[in-house]
């Protein structure tokens, strides 16, 4: 098959998700294409997949239809794999071929980042946008047309957060105005939403899955079986990727699903954390299979988050499909790791919601109140991982200072002091019975 596709990442997110989607393309014989493999960052792990001829076993698992089922995929959709650390002149070479058209990413969360250090006779450049300026200068000298970028890191916009990297880069150094203006009209950066745990090598599971794995496979994967990729843009005509009947969203604007996301799964997550931990539940999986704090969070889900959101249909279908991914038996999902910088998130996910429906029915949700009750006792007795200075806040000062704290919140909670105090006497008694009352 030709190489139509560049990828910067080599860890188990892409190799679990975007190289998935396109090994299902290529053997339905909707696309003919493969994806050069870069190594973004010096030290990774392309070795172990060249030296395997860039095949590995991937297993997708989970609950369908309240059963358990466990999917195994052989993927070949990487072509090789590129150290540019080592061979960097391999890795610019590929600007010289015309036949690439698509470029995928996944650097982490810090990885669109513009570094000033970067210098453009770097071999390579150290940070991921400098690379990619990199490549898309030889590619513009050659006269050649531009990608799409199809970026997955975590972060809001990450499309355009990209572009504004290498046009920084252009401008910082001191590349001719026309590579700019190449950069904006021959180049597409499309903001995207992924939404996949991908949980890498099994190795609590290996002698079970590697007789299935048919060889010695190092790069051996697990993922869930849900997955979702929202696409701003519409290329379905050159990666026919709901044609195939993949989960791909083609969409003028990714923020809805973002919404959509942050208050279901991650504000049922956020809600239910410490409350769950308060009660001696461990994982999210124990969590659903305890009667009382998956009322708990079905409560805030059904009672709160999907009426403030839209109780539509299809966010209702992506509740159950949330919920199913929580029961998830193959993947052991610990709280402690979910309560990590749990007042940022607190923000973010939960808060909202509750001021939401503050606005809307002149009252606090009682139960969602009681996430926050049970997150300030937590953060009171409990070592935390959070940022140095939220953490001691909540440490050393009263309940109506902590709620009072705009710096904290983005805005003043004092009203929410008396059901904060009331959640957290209640749990100074009896944390299941606080629970009982907080969903009563």
């Amino acid at each position: 098959m030709r190489e139509t596709i560049i990828q910067f990442g080599e860890g188990v997110f892409l190799r679990g998700f975007a190289d998935y989607f396109l090994d299902i393309l290529n053997k339905q014989g909707l696309y003919d294409g493969k994806a050069v493999v870069i190594q973004p960052r010096p030290g990774g792990k392309v070795k172990p997949l060249q030296e395997q001829d860039c095949k590995y076993n991937l297993f997708l698992r989970g609950i369908r239809d309240g059963e358990a089922v466990s999917e195994q995929y052989t993927i070949g959709s990487v072509s090789r794999c590129i150290d540019p650390y080592i061979a960097y002149d391999e890795f610019t070479a590929l600007a010289e071929n015309p036949d690439f058209r698509f470029v995928f990413s996944n650097t982490t969360e810090a990885g669109i980042a513009f570094d000033p250090s970067c210098r453009p006779e770097d071999t390579p450049c150290l940070s991921f946008p400098g690379k990619v300026t990199q490549l898309l200068y030889r590619r513009y000298k050659l006269g050649l047309n531009g990608f799409i970028f199809l970026p997955c890191e975590l972060i809001d916009n990450n499309g355009d957060a990209l572009k504004n990297c290498v046009l920084q880069y252009a401008v910082h150094w001191n590349l001719e105005p026309e590579f700019a203006v190449w950069v904006k009209e021959k180049n597409i950066f499309a903001n995207t939403l992924v939404d996949r745990i991908v949980t890498g090598y099994p190795e609590a599971e290996k002698d079970t899955l590697l007789p299935l794995a048919g060889f010695d496979d190092k790069c051996m994967n697990t993922a869930e079986l849900f997955g979702l990729w929202v696409i701003e843009g519409n290329f379905e005509n050159e990666l026919p990727l709901q044609k195939a009947g993949l989960p791909v969203v083609w969409t003028d604007d990714v923020s809805p699903y973002k919404k959509r996301k942050v208050r279901v799964l991650n504000g049922a997550h956020t809600s239910t954390v410490f409350p769950a931990l308060l009660c001696g539940v461990e994982t999210v999986g124990e969590a659903m299979n305890d009667t009382l704090i998956r009322e708990f969070l079905g409560k805030n889900l059904y009672g709160y988050i999907l009426p403030m959101l839209g109780d539509t249909e299809e966010n209702r279908e992506f509740a159950k499909a949330v919920l199913d991914r929580f029961s998830n038996p193959y993947i052991r999902h610990l709280w402690k790791a979910i309560s990590l910088n749990s007042v940022s998130k607190f923000t973010v996910r939960v808060l909202p919601t509750m001021t939401d429906w503050r606005k809307q029915n002149g009252e606090w949700p009682k139960s969602l109140v009681f996430s926050l009750a049970c997150l300030l006792k937590y953060y009171k007795e409990q070592e935390v991982s959070d940022s140095p200075e939220a953490a001691a806040y909540i440490l050393d000062n009263d309940i109506p200072a902590i709620l009072a704290n705009c710096d904290l919140w983005g805005c003043d909670l004092s009203e929410c002091t008396d059901a904060v105090l009331e959640g957290m006497e209640r749990l100074a008694k009896d944390a299941r019975e606080a629970v009982r009352w907080a969903i009563s």
